[in-house]
């Protein structure tokens, strides 16, 4: 056997290209996953065939309850699957070693880019599960990591096609924001209950708010979570039966986000992924726009609907974790030292660098030093970016998971 096992990548790699249509079709499957999650085994194929690869799994498991709540795979047969559970160890020892240095989340682990061969023909999980399977190259691509959730999807490259290449890093890489998003409503909602009682009743159950939106934003439904925030007017209010946040920037960011909903899902990308709709020093609330014009199976839950807007102040990993559990993520997600950690989880609540060194007991001085270290290892530059960025890495998803 040649390929990723035997350091050699066996058949040539294949040139792929993904038509606009076929990238349109495998996001609308995505969706559909949030409303029925029936439908991941079938989306799975979907893309494994479109990157053509052999096998793929997509997973959600909450660490705290220690429960699968997302297991869903293709192309590994029983006892493919069976075989890989012995060597979860090994394979989340490699898996943590890579997350320690700190990459985006963004970037998928590859095996074939990111271990050494003499590793490979000695690795358990290699020799005895993947190749007798026929797979050469394994792609990780993780969609949720904190210390309350882990989610990640899992792709199997077979040996007639050779290695992973930068063109199907790129292809799933354009799928991410909406596995994510998918993700994240479909542990939200109980598809089950929707199709055994009336809409309006199921999105009532939910504690988190549920707003139904036609193209332009006006309110075509509010659950009675959304109905308190609309009289509330602290994230969000409807005037004159449109949705718009209370802070500007985040009412233009879900204006643009319903549009591209109503317009064209696959451009939707990252815009309506848990944009802040309160500003510092208020608590954080989230929402998350999902497109439901793409299929019958969206569209059943209100016709006139093109997004969904989930609104909720539990969408906050902070408010899932414990300082501690906090800080330790932030340690390991970012490579911060214990007082850089400190310091950034007191710049997340956004009440500026004197009031989180008086907390702390450091001068400004020493918050400023810790910040210059804190912006080298995330990667931004200035405190606002900073702000978003540990939101979006806490609060993304795990949030919605919890209320599941």
């Amino acid at each position: 056997m040649r390929g990723m096992i035997d350091g050699d990548s066996g058949a040539p790699a294949r040139s792929h290209t993904v038509s606009p249509h076929t990238l349109s079709e495998l996001i609308g499957s995505i969706y559909d996953c949030a409303l029925d999650p029936s439908h991941w085994e079938r989306t799975l194929a979907e893309i494994t065939q479109a990157i053509s690869g052999e096998s793929a799994i997509l997973s959600l498991n909450d660490l705290r309850h220690d429960r699968l709540l997302i297991e869903k795979s293709v192309g590994w047969g029983q006892l493919g699957f069976e075989e890989r559970q012995k060597h979860i160890p090994e394979i989340h020892a490699r898996l943590s070693e890579w997350l320690a240095k700190g990459p985006s989340l963004d970037d998928p682990f590859v095996a074939s880019r990111q271990l050494q061969p003499d590793y490979l023909e000695k690795s358990p999980y290699v020799q005895r599960c993947l190749k007798p399977l026929g797979i050469v190259d394994i792609m990780h691509q993780f969609l949720v990591y904190t210390p309350s959730h882990f989610s990640e999807l899992v792709i199997g490259r077979h040996e007639r096609h050779g290695l992973i290449t930068d063109r199907e890093v790129e292809i799933v890489a354009l799928l991410l924001p909406h596995l994510r998003r998918a993700v994240t409503v479909s542990n939200v909602l109980d598809a089950h209950a929707i199709g055994r009682v009336r809409m309006a009743d199921a999105l009532d159950a939910l504690r988190i708010g549920v707003v139904l939106t036609n193209g332009e934003g006006s309110i075509l439904h509010a659950n009675r979570s959304a109905e308190r925030m609309l009289q509330d007017g602290t994230a969000v209010q409807g005037t004159s039966g449109i949705l718009s946040a209370k802070a500007p920037a985040a009412s233009r960011e879900l204006r643009r986000a319903i549009r591209l909903a109503a317009r064209d899902e696959v451009m939707l990308g990252k815009t309506g992924l848990a944009i802040r709709l309160t500003g510092p020093p208020a608590p954080p609330v989230l929402a998350h726009v999902m497109p439901m014009n793409g299929s019958e199976l969206r569209t059943r839950l209100q016709p006139e609907a093109v997004a969904a807007v989930f609104i909720g102040p539990s969408m906050t990993a902070a408010c899932d974790m414990t300082p501690v559990e906090t800080k330790e993520y932030l340690r390991r997600r970012f490579g911060l030292t214990n007082a850089e950690a400190d310091v950034a989880l007191e710049v997340v609540k956004g009440d500026g660098r004197a009031a989180a060194g008086a907390r702390l007991g450091i001068t400004a001085t020493t918050v400023r030093a810790h910040l210059s270290h804190i912006f080298e290892k995330t990667g931004v530059r200035r405190q606002a970016e900073l702000v978003r960025l540990l939101m979006q890495a806490e609060c993304e998803l795990t949030g919605a998971a919890g209320e599941a």
